[in-house]
């Protein structure tokens, strides 16, 4: 929700990001790669106990690397369909990691995360089918189908779990119901959309 109705807000900040990456000769794909690595820093952080804070900003910092790639590939014409197959294995690579590492270092109930991890894995077929069958395109290359639970909301609910440890389960609990209305909101326009052509 937040990516598709906020994105203009932050963009400015976004292009300029994008500017200075590009003035530095990096490539879209190189800053998706650094992202990546960002991105999984949050999980090392947690396991070997070293900082909550910290690891919620370093998060937010591989976000944002996360928004400026897409930039950087429109604003040079780079933009490619495998730049799009990085960007999204990436950003589940780095939720794996949260998951995996707030799961087994922070929650008294590990199989909530499992959950979890199944709810996601849902909402990401029912929302890359709909891109695959879709003919619609939006700017980033393949079609965006919006809902409650963006990216935003994720990085959201996953900085809520590592700051407030003791309530970290029950966020959880939240997040899944999200993720889960968020799938089923989706595949309800999906069927609007192909089910009576189909």
């Amino acid at each position: 929700m937040l990516d598709t109705n906020a994105r203009k807000i932050v963009q400015p900040v976004i292009g300029k990001a994008a500017d200075f990456f590009i003035s530095l000769k990096l490539s879209a794909n190189a800053v998706t790669i650094i992202g990546l690595i960002i991105g999984i820093l949050p999980s090392v952080l947690l396991l070997f106990e070293i900082s909550s804070i910290l690891a919620v900003v370093v998060l937010w910092v591989s976000g944002f690397l996360d928004a400026v790639d897409g930039t950087i590939a429109r604003k040079t014409n780079s933009s490619t369909l495998f730049g799009t197959i990085m960007d999204i294995t990436f950003d589940r690579i780095v939720e794996v990691s949260l998951v995996v590492a707030i799961g087994y270092k922070i929650s008294n109930n590990p199989f909530i995360f499992i959950i979890l991890a199944s709810s996601i894995i849902l909402s990401m077929t029912v929302f890359l089918t709909v891109a695959a069958a879709s003919e619609k395109a939006s700017e980033k290359s393949f079609y965006y189908q919006p809902g409650l639970a963006e990216r935003t909301e994720g990085f959201i609910m996953f900085s809520l779990m590592m700051v407030f440890h003791n309530y970290a389960d029950y966020i959880c609990i939240v997040f899944i119901i999200m993720i889960l209305f968020t799938a089923i909101q989706r595949f309800f326009e999906a069927y609007k959309y192909f089910g009576k052509s189909s």
